[in-house]
């Protein structure tokens, strides 16, 4: 309904821009112009010359910009400038991807906030093999084509277009970049979320609601499989240590006795905005308050000495 509905409006607007063409191009003829009406007719004749310039102004508007695009009965068509190629990809033909990209980001920000940061202190290379592994995550290299530049402006880092929020930047990426999904090996990092605590870090209020022992028990199983097949114990020390630390860290709360929370190890560690902003206000204000204490010195040893001055010229001499 959205595509067809896009394109009737988009073959409204070409009318609508040919019949503005049309009669801005006209001109009076010379049998219905006399000497009372050319004014009135040259007057008309001006306003449509402008609307003419206008309306070329604004078709050359819209080709000059970079991928505009236009989608009808399900057909992506793509018109570059300064390039002079036309991409037609129907949407049919890409296979479907059944994946959560939110789930996916949210699994991601874990593996990348709670998992990261000690395999680095151990130096440890997860393998391809590994379902942590970004090379699994099919939306990996869009997400790295992200860019947040200002609260309300995301950039796409393939055609630079820019939108205001997140999900418009994803909703761009579904519908023209598509092709670029690593959809070959068919995994989707979103189905790890239930081993991963996905639903805590998307709404922490989530440990209030009821806990079903059969979830918990299945969540569990997946999360020492990825402990298991991620970080073998028989692959040395490091290897070891970060199994029984993602055992710790994220299985150990997958249960219902509400004992032990997620991500129990902690985190990379992130610099507090407040502390900052102290640092550079303390670094802005300790120059002007020891400027201000120079300056408080110096007037009161001037006053000191003038004051020394007045006494000394009132002094009576002693009398010989």
């Amino acid at each position: 309904m959205g595509k067809t509905r896009t394109c009737a409006v988009y073959n409204i607007f070409l009318l609508w821009m040919t019949l503005q063409l049309y009669c801005a191009t006209s001109s009076p003829s010379q049998s219905q112009t006399d000497q009372r009406d050319a004014p009135r007719l040259r007057f008309i004749y001006d306003v449509k010359e402008i609307g003419k310039y206008a309306c070329l102004s604004v078709f050359t508007m819209f080709f000059a910009f970079k991928s505009w695009e236009v989608d009808c009965d399900g057909i992506m068509v793509v018109l570059c400038d300064h390039k002079g190629i036309d991409v037609a990809a129907s949407r049919e033909e890409q296979p479907e991807v059944h994946c959560s990209r939110e789930r996916s980001r949210a699994a991601w920000k874990i593996i990348e906030e709670y998992l990261m940061p000690f395999m680095e202190k151990q130096k440890y290379q997860l393998s391809s093999q590994c379902r942590l592994h970004p090379s699994n995550d099919i939306f990996r290299d869009q997400e790295k084509h992200k860019s947040h530049i200002d609260i309300n402006e995301w950039r796409c880092g393939y055609c630079k277009k820019i939108f205001r929020a997140e999900k418009y930047l994803d909703q761009h990426f579904d519908n023209r970049h598509y092709n670029l999904l690593n959809v070959s090996h068919g995994k989707c990092l979103a189905d790890l979320c239930g081993a991963l605590h996905c639903d805590f870090v998307m709404n922490p209020q989530s440990l209030k609601t009821k806990c079903n022992p059969a979830a918990a028990a299945r969540n569990r199983h997946l999360c020492e499989n990825l402990a298991d097949s991620c970080f073998p114990i028989n692959e040395g020390p490091s290897a070891t240590r970060l199994h029984e630390f993602f055992l710790r860290q994220f299985c150990d709360a997958h249960t219902c006795s509400r004992a032990r929370k997620p991500f129990s190890r902690g985190g990379r560690k992130r610099t507090s905005v407040f502390y900052l902003a102290i640092s550079v206000l303390v670094l802005m204000f300790l120059p002007l308050f020891y400027l201000i204490v120079y300056l408080y010195q110096r007037e009161m040893k001037t006053q000191t000495t003038q004051l020394k001055r007045i006494s000394k010229q009132g002094r009576k001499p002693k009398p010989s």
